[in-house]
């Protein structure tokens, strides 16, 4: 039997480690909420400068915390989540920007900068909860989401809760593992379940400030650049993988369960796939669990094979097809992987071929400005896209009329890839190509920014109806199939050049591993 002292003694202990997992008695947790989120490709010519991130803010932090909330993203999910779990929330910062080349220096000081100074000027904190995409590349740092991650701890401390989400394209290291408390993933591509991740987070993180939890984290790389083409979690051989992960997760002690496809563009050493389990003490169940879907990611391999048609061949069967509308998947130029978006490839064969009733975007604001200084129901006649580098074809002449011009913004209302609701293409202009008719009318979408085809309502806004043409060409990979799949007759991926050609063997690798397999044909 314990003495009074004894007793006494052994209370002192526990109080004294409730104290340090939970805030004080009484108090809400202070949570920290904020995100930098880039997916930086290696390839591209075109740096991403501190002007190229959106930060929304409002003149107040509630209000801030409100215009988070108002979207279907993770950082929408922290606060929704965290209002739900009790957690009194304080916004940092939310810094986007369209995936396009490395993140200068300058960006990724201002940006960090930013961050830890409203952490530090935040009332003391219980937890942060940080949105990163997980395939940043900057000038100076492979891993720059790692080296946020590296800056926020040296700052914050080593001991605070740092539960963080990334991307289903991250490419996950040791070392961010190893510095976060939590790290979860995007499970769905194209990704649809944002908001649900930013909600998991949240709720995590409700549960470690109170004390509930005491997380430890697995990683298990299969050693496999999982090709871009197979990163569609909706059908095999990704489905049956993406079911395990969701039973897994609920099994007891298992916090969250992630998966991820890894990022081809990135020539980095952690490019590729992984798999990151989190578990409420237990090393040995987040191991085991991570080294089984390691191995199930692994066992698919031989059926990721590489077999798209080329332009010419890809728009022949475009032609000949007896469904409609026909997606044409220009792969080398995917927005959303951080290509140019004015690869000329499919739009210089459908012209060659003569095809009717196709709709193409290109970013190029120099015709923009062309359209816009002819007029509406004016003739056009100028050279459109192959402006960025010579990845992405030549300058294509483009004669017609132009048929609109407008602001270029649209609002999306369903769950679509990114959770974005609110998209700002810049000042846009349809040229009907000459050749069209008044059932067949083929046109070129001409936008000043660079956007990436997750909405059908990119074509609606500009006055061209999906499903009234014969073929739609789409910049892009796998995130456009949750709006186009819905009103596609048939999709059709095309093996394009550029900066997201599908086939590693058309760039030049430094620092990706020699044996990472999928490197060789």
């Amino acid at each position: 039997m314990l003495t009074r002292m004894m007793r006494f003694g052994l209370m002192t202990v526990v109080m004294m480690l409730a104290v340090a997992w939970t805030p004080a008695w009484g108090q809400r947790p202070v949570v920290a909420v904020g995100g930098i989120l880039h997916e930086s490709n290696s390839f591209h010519s075109v740096k991403t400068r501190l002007e190229d991130f959106r930060r929304p803010s409002a003149a107040t932090a509630a209000a801030t915390l409100d215009l988070w909330a108002d979207n279907l993203d993770e950082i929408a999910g922290y606060v929704q989540g965290g209002r739900k779990a009790g957690l009194e929330l304080v916004p940092a910062i939310a810094a986007r920007a369209t995936p396009s080349g490395p993140v200068t220096d300058a960006a990724l000081d201002a940006l960090t900068g930013e961050l830890i100074a409203k952490l530090k000027a935040a009332p003391k904190l219980d937890g942060i909860l940080l949105a990163l995409h997980g395939a940043m590349v900057t000038e100076s740092f492979p891993h720059g989401d790692a080296e946020i991650v590296r800056r926020v701890r040296a700052a914050m401390g080593e001991t605070i809760p740092l539960v963080v989400t990334h991307d289903f394209h991250a490419n996950v290291s040791p070392e961010i593992v190893k510095q976060t408390t939590v790290l979860l993933t995007y499970k769905t591509c194209p990704h649809i379940d944002q908001k649900e991740r930013g909600l998991q987070a949240a709720e995590i993180m409700g549960r470690i400030a109170r004390g509930e939890v005491k997380p430890v984290q697995a990683l298990v790389k299969p050693g496999m650049l999982y090709n871009i083409r197979y990163q569609y979690t909706s059908v095999a051989p990704l489905r049956p993988i993406y079911d395990e992960e969701l039973r897994l997760e609920k099994e007891p002690g298992v916090l969250a369960v992630s998966v991820s496809g890894g990022y081809q563009y990135a020539d980095v050493p952690a490019m590729g796939a992984s798999v990151i389990v989190a578990t409420d003490g237990n090393k040995a169940q987040a191991e085991g669990i991570a080294k089984k879907l390691s191995d199930m990611l692994w066992a698919t391999r031989d059926q990721l094979k590489l077999n798209v048609p080329e332009p010419a061949e890809a728009v022949r069967k475009a032609m000949a097809s007896a469904k409609s509308p026909v997606v044409l998947v220009e792969m080398g130029d995917n927005i959303g992987g951080g290509s140019a978006g004015d690869a000329t490839f499919l739009l210089s064969e459908l012209m060659r071929q003569k095809a009717k009733g196709w709709s193409v975007s290109v970013a190029a604001a120099v015709a923009v400005a062309m359209a816009v200084k002819a007029g509406v129901g004016a003739r056009f006649d100028g050279l459109v896209g192959g402006k960025t580098d010579k990845m992405h074809g030549e300058p294509v002449r483009v004669r017609g009329v132009v048929k609109t011009i407008y602001d270029g913004k649209f609002r999306e209302t369903e769950i679509r890839h990114g959770g974005q609701r609110y998209y700002d293409q810049g000042l846009s202009a349809v040229v009907e190509v000459e050749g069209s008719t008044r059932d067949e009318g083929s046109y070129v979408l001409l936008t000043t920014k660079r956007m990436v085809p997750f909405s059908l309502h990119q074509l609606i806004s500009a006055g061209i109806l999906p499903e009234r043409q014969k073929i739609l060409v789409v910049k892009a990979a796998v995130a456009f199939r949750a709006a186009y799949e819905p009103v596609a007759g048939e999709i059709i991926e095309v093996d394009t050049p550029g900066a997201t050609a599908i086939n590693p063997q058309r760039f030049v690798w430094k620092r990706v591993r020699a044996d990472l397999f999928g490197m060789r044909p």
